[in-house]
């Protein structure tokens, strides 16, 4: 209904100013389609029917005031109607002269803002666009002049001392006004288009954060310092920077860092999301950025900061429509200043608006964007390392009640792939940690020894002052809150860390020791690596027969050390378009890079990394095995470690078995008698045994050339055997109960199943392996490989 009304109220408005001697509805739509463009595209049809309205709108009015006349004439006589009438007069005439008022203020203001700028237009004929939020914005800015233009008589009369004060006063209610105004415009528009911060708002500092010392001193150098002091870069005739782009992981603080940058310099700060500019009318999102940098400019110095910047300011070759590519154009034109001709005052403050974006892909931003005079400073907020862990961890727990002796470094230990945000959600974690562990002996205590656990009564019974003295969040919570929260960098692409301990690993005690000392205490005590310069090798490839514990090896190394663990199986990286492959390497390494400390598992890595040049090899193949090993010794290998499994080292191209890539080669071999002691122990473990179960005669006299998986396969054939005969037992009962009594598995069942267990790997298999092994050392020169291989049968002669 309003944009109906404000429709017929400005055709009324054009029909008046064609002219009175128009009789007819048709002859009043002729005017108006020669001199306005506006009603020349609507279709006639419709138009002569909107004029005919307005036109019995009129008359139905005038018959109206005709009546009432007659009316207050016959019930009151003559001096009543008089009165009346004159009455209506006055108010008829004070409706026009405040609307004429209102439109010549507008219409001022208008060609004040607009620079100076005359349209030509057929459109500009037309009477002025009603604005609410322009009209809002325009009279705040037209009683701020006109109340600063009288202000200079008055100082004159009350001396020097008065005038100064009359000046602050006059200052302080001009940037007030203009506060106002920004906001009163941003409210009225039908959404939060920008935000001016209200001076005095306590917020985020550059206290707030930690571990980012070198990028707070690049913003006081690069905003800061233009802002508070103007004259320093006009005094050697440059230019300060009038953009800055913050990029990086999303949680990492870059909208937080731009609102501490406003509260530092205490200048208007616009805040808006990208988003809000947009809007499905055309032309709107273009009218909502000019309208944006237009009161920027205004106030300035001043700060616009837009957020998820990507959202409009994308490559203009990948958009598809039409107005995707205007509000790129607008964005550009708007960040190289203000309008020409827009007057003295804002082409001074046109270089003194700083201009803020943020987004997680900076390079899905226009090229034009990120040129000098608009973008030409980056800065990028990587995730945090360690010692930054740790300075944020020390800010965070400042607002928290902490009770005893805390090792923040050893928590930024234990939290690699976090974030700023996840270690703020790591704090409220262990303090839901602490207020559980009270509550739970609150329970106790209230609850007594009532068996019903749906009573909650407790619940409701107020805290007590000493209960609540006893909040005080412990280094332990701090521990067990690091189980309950993952690092956002870790929650795609990442492998869940196995719960495989060396226990479960039978035997491999010398493989054990160097995974420990190439892995596992550079992850758990990297400072000591650091004194000494770690250039420790990174890569380790496991070779061997099938079924000999290569995966179950890595996947205890991974929980050991505590770090990141991605699991990649076999050629699941693959894919059948061009290019595809090489992206998800590339993808995978830079994760781990994020994530640092990282174990990065290949199983069955020879689907990966066959020979180059062999017959019927794709030039796709070819591209993948570069980026493979690129990613592994070109790239930033820096805490990224990478172990490797296969059963066919034949296969393997050369170029991935040299030092700095897979330069450990640890043989697997078969396990001994001892060997496999300890993994049928290991197995058994967690197995009902009768105590008359002998595991080292089974493993010495049965189990000559079994392999692990060999002997896991004879437990379960066991546990069938055992669980079969039980249901005999119970079919040839009289009764038919089941009875869980006596379940055990016993020497018996062990011989039974060694009848349908036969060794996996043949001798002709382990001979060869022998040779392959004995040839590759041979032909690499690397006879002190003996070293390395595990089990005391292959041990060096």
């Amino acid at each position: 209904m309003g944009r109906r009304d404000k429709s017929r109220r400005d055709l009324s408005r054009a029909m008046d100013w064609c002219g009175k001697d128009l009789s007819t509805a048709e002859e009043i739509v002729d005017a108006l389609r020669s001199r306005y463009g506006k009603y020349k595209r609507m279709s006639r049809q419709a138009l002569v029917l909107n004029v005919r309205n307005v036109l019995d709108a009129r008359n139905n009015n005038k018959k109206r005031v005709k009546e009432d006349e007659e009316d207050d004439d016959s019930d009151e006589g003559a001096g009543g109607g008089k009165m009346k009438k004159q009455r209506r007069l006055d108010e008829q005439s004070h409706v026009e002269r405040r609307n004429k008022e209102k439109s010549v203020s507008s219409s001022s203001s208008s060609s004040e803002d607009s620079g100076g700028h005359i349209s030509t237009s057929e459109d500009a004929k037309v009477s002025p666009r009603i604005d609410l939020t322009s009209d809002c914005l325009r009279g705040s800015y037209a009683k701020m002049n006109s109340s600063t233009k009288l202000a200079p008589p008055k100082q004159r009369r009350q001396g020097a001392g008065g005038g100064k004060m009359k000046k602050q006063r006059r200052l302080d209610v001009k940037e007030k006004s203009v506060s106002s105004s920004s906001s009163s415009s941003s409210e009225d528009s039908g959404g939060h288009i920008s935000k001016l911060a209200p001076p005095g708002k306590v917020g985020p500092t550059f206290k707030d954060f930690g571990g980012i010392k070198k990028v707070l001193d690049e913003l006081d150098q690069y905003i800061l310092s233009p802002l508070l002091n103007p004259p320093l870069f006009g005094k050697i005739g440059a230019k300060p920077p009038s953009g800055i782009l913050f990029h990086g992981p999303p949680g990492c603080g870059k909208t937080r860092l731009a609102n501490a940058v406003a509260n530092e310099a205490g200048v208007p700060f616009y805040q808006i999301s990208a988003t809000q500019l947009l809007s499905g009318v055309s032309g709107a999102s273009e009218e909502n950025i000019r309208r944006l940098f237009s009161k920027a400019y205004r106030t300035a110095p001043s700060i616009v900061f837009i957020d998820e910047i990507d959202a409009i300011g994308s490559k203009r070759e990948n958009q598809q429509r039409e107005t995707e590519k205007r509000i790129v154009t607008q964005l550009l034109t708007c960040m190289d200043g203000p309008p020409p001709g827009g007057g003295e005052d804002t082409t001074a403050a046109a270089g003194y608006v700083v201009v803020i974006g943020a987004t997680n892909t900076p390079d899905a931003l226009d090229p034009a964007l990120r040129r000098g005079r608009r973008f030409g400073r980056e800065i990028a907020l990587t995730p945090p390392d360690v010692h930054a862990r740790a300075e944020i961890l020390s800010l965070v727990a400042q607002r928290l009640r902490l009770e005893g002796s805390f090792d923040m470094k050893r928590i930024a230990r234990l939290t690699p792939g976090f974030v700023g945000a996840d270690l703020e959600e790591l704090a409220d974690m262990a303090a839901s940690l602490c207020v559980k562990r009270i509550m739970d002996s609150r329970k106790l205590q209230l609850s007594g020894d009532s068996d019903d656990g749906d009573d909650r009564s407790w619940l409701r019974q107020p805290w007590s002052d000493e209960d609540l003295d006893k909040l005080f969040v412990t280094m332990s919570d701090f521990e067990d809150a690091v189980k309950l929260v993952k690092g956002s960098l870790t929650r795609e692409g990442f492998s869940t860390v196995p719960d495989v301990s060396w226990d479960d690993v039978g035997g491999l005690g010398h493989l054990r020791s160097e995974l420990n000392n190439y892995i596992v205490r550079p992850i758990k005590y990297p400072d000591m690596y650091e004194k000494f310069g770690k250039t420790l090798e990174t890569g380790f490839l496991l070779y061997g027969p099938p079924g000999c514990g290569k995966t179950l090896v890595a996947k205890a190394v991974a929980n050991e050390a505590g770090a990141n663990f991605i699991h990649i199986k076999g050629p699941e990286l693959l894919n059948k378009y061009v290019g595809e492959s090489e992206r998800a390497i590339r993808t995978l390494f830079q994760r781990a890079r994020t994530s640092s400390p990282c174990v990065i598992f290949f199983d069955e890595v020879d689907a990966l990394t066959g020979r180059r040049g062999r017959e019927g090899d794709h030039l796709v193949v070819g591209g993948l095995l570069n980026q493979f090993l690129t990613e592994l010794h070109g790239g930033d290998r820096r805490d990224v470690y990478v172990i490797g499994a296969t059963n066919r080292l034949d296969v393997i191209d050369p170029a991935f078995l040299r030092p700095g890539r897979f330069g450990n080669l640890v043989y697997v071999p078969l396990p001994n008698a001892d060997d496999r002691v300890s993994i049928l122990k290991s197995i058994a473990n967690k197995r009902p045994l009768d105590p008359s179960v002998d595991l080292d005669a089974i493993a010495n006299k049965y189990c000559e050339g079994f392999s692990g998986a060999d002997l896991a396969n004879l437990m379960d054939k066991a546990i069938h055997v055992a669980v079969k005969e039980k249901f005999q037992s119970i079919e040839s009962s009289e009764d038919g109960d089941m009875d869980f009594s006596d379940c055990t598995i016993k020497m018996t069942h062990f011989k039974q199943a060694l009848s349908s267990v036969t060794p996996s790997v043949s001798k002709q298999q382990i001979k060869h392996y022998e040779e392959q092994r004995k040839k590759f050392q041979s032909s690499t020169g690397r006879n002190n490989m003996d070293k390395i291989n595990v089990g005391p049968s292959f041990a060096h002669e």
